[in-house]
């Protein structure tokens, strides 16, 4: 559905839904009419809403669908328990809070949109796209409903609960109800800060829909703690919006993976998510700190939640620990990964020329005795010319392998660019031209590739420093290899010429 489209639906809907309220809540009808009204609405708010949800999943793949599919086993709950409420308030007689099935369908109906959020939130984009992300999010809903149910435990809900019987349905349909609803409204909110796949229009009205049945079932649950035996319609208003809220959900385009955020509006949202889980239970401490002082006795009870609390801070702490350093072990991995592709060459992953010249820099530094071999592949454009461009990658990924086996692993081995490669020997332990010899006997055997054998061979530069000897320089080395190199391709290629000798004659 089109965003207009959806505006349009969206405003018919909420000029019928003040209708019907107006109506229920105005006194015209009689109690049992305005009952019925209410109860219908709620009805088919919900069975629109499981139906929407599931033609939905029906049109979409992976995580698109499988967090409709929770909402549509959500909304099924809500049909259910709406069914059984109105089974047993109208036409079986049963006084609140309820001993029907209805307890267990609404107590389900804000857990499977829980998961459904943690789905979306699982599948997006975000900042701890893991299994932990989740259990993160739900921490911090726990730890933000934790702390406000201490606060108002002390201050209101003591009270509250001892005016009324403590049946598991009763608690269920009074307490946990409403609690379960605020759970999902606090996760929907946090896992927003972090996840841009859960900062979308349908996730949107899914918390509005949890804000106003929350809202209804703490007035519903202040009633009954005074006795009452049915609920008001005016306060049946959040339980009529929630299930036409819901229906708007399942028709609401997606358009939360498309939000593009600046770098401010995102440090923001990391902040608050850090601070959302801290800021109510500061508030609780400071509440109980001053309660205390002021000579208010806490009951075990309060304790116990209070020490749950902290023991979820605790875990949440522990939680983030184990994903910064995860987090921190892949930037690790990454920042190596990215040096190597910045120091080797993508073709044959030896060396590339300016690992080649920091690591000589290095050694000259150390005034041990070194020699550099500038090696330049003779032959390598008929295999290009002849064979293609693909054959001829393969021959240098080749030369690369046997290089590296005619030296030691300390010594670095280079492709300085197109068919030419250098090789670094730090602390020499032979003769010069002993390491080139090594290297021409090396190239000299065929060098079979897919494309058939080719043999090819290598004219040799070598340049080197004695132990101890004069000061010279990477450029100063580089350049004498590569002119004793330009030597031996002289003196008829696949040959070695050490700088200083053979070239000293022909000079």
């Amino acid at each position: 559905m089109t965003l207009r489209r959806f505006s349009v639906v969206t405003a018919a809907v909420c000029l019928l839904l003040a209708g019907v309220v107006a109506l229920v809540v105005s006194g015209v009808l009689d109690r049992s009419t305005s009952l019925a009204i209410d109860k219908f609405t709620q009805l088919t708010g919900a069975t629109a809403a499981m139906v929407c949800y599931w033609r939905a999943a029906r049109r979409r793949q992976g995580t698109a669908r499988r967090w409709r599919l929770w909402m549509v086993a959500s909304m099924a709950s809500l049909v259910v328990g709406l069914c059984a409420w109105t089974w047993g308030q109208v036409f079986l007689g049963v006084s609140l809070p309820s001993t029907t099935v209805a307890p267990l369908g609404f107590i389900l109906v804000p857990v499977l949109a829980l998961f459904a959020v943690l789905v979306l939130g699982h599948g997006g984009t975000g900042s701890l796209p893991n299994h932990r992300s989740r259990l993160v999010i739900v921490l911090d809903g726990l730890i933000v409903v934790g702390s406000l149910f201490v606060l108002t435990w002390v201050s209101l809900l003591e009270s509250m609960v001892r005016a009324w019987a403590t049946s598991g349905p009763g608690f269920a349909t009074v307490v946990a109800h409403p609690a379960a609803y605020l759970v999902l409204l606090v996760v929907l909110l946090v896992s927003s800060w972090s996840h841009r796949s859960v900062r979308q229009l349908p996730m949107l009205f899914v918390a509005l829909a949890a804000l106003g049945q929350s809202a209804s079932g703490w007035v519903f649950a202040s009633l009954v703690s005074k006795g009452a035996t049915a609920i008001p319609t005016a306060a049946d208003i959040g339980f009529m919006v929630c299930p036409a809220l819901f229906f708007l959900s399942s028709i609401a385009p997606s358009s939360g993976s498309r939000e593009r955020s600046s770098e401010g509006r995102l440090r923001a949202g990391e902040m608050l998510h850090i601070l959302v889980p801290y800021l109510p239970m500061l508030v609780t401490g400071l509440f109980i700190v001053v309660g205390t002082a002021t000579g208010v006795r806490l009951n075990p009870f309060e304790v116990y939640v209070g020490l749950g609390v902290v023991l979820l801070v605790i875990a949440r702490q522990l939680f983030t620990l184990i994903d910064n350093v995860r987090l921190l072990e892949q930037l690790r991995v990454s920042r190596e990964r990215l040096r190597h592709q910045a120091y080797h060459d993508p073709l044959t992953g030896v060396a590339n020329r300016a690992l080649f010249r920091e690591r000589l820099n290095a050694a000259l530094e150390d005034r041990e005795p070194l020699v550099v071999l500038f090696i330049d592949v003779d032959g390598f454009k008929d295999v290009n010319d002849n064979y293609g461009h693909a054959e001829g990658d393969e021959v240098l990924r080749i030369v690369a392998q046997r290089l590296q086996h005619c030296v030691r692993p300390q010594d670095t081995v280079a492709r300085l660019g197109g068919d030419e490669f250098g090789i670094l020997v730090d602390g020499y332990p032979s003769p010069p031209e002993e390491i080139g010899h090594r290297v021409l006997e090396a190239m000299s055997s065929p060098h079979r590739t897919a494309g058939g054998e080719h043999v090819i061979r290598a004219s040799i530069g070598i340049a080197h420093r004695a132990a101890h000897g004069p000061a010279r320089t990477a450029d100063d080395l580089l350049g004498s290899a590569d002119a004793a190199m330009y030597t031996a391709k002289r003196l008829g290629k696949g040959m070695v010429v050490v700088h200083g000798s053979v070239e000293a004659e022909l000079s």
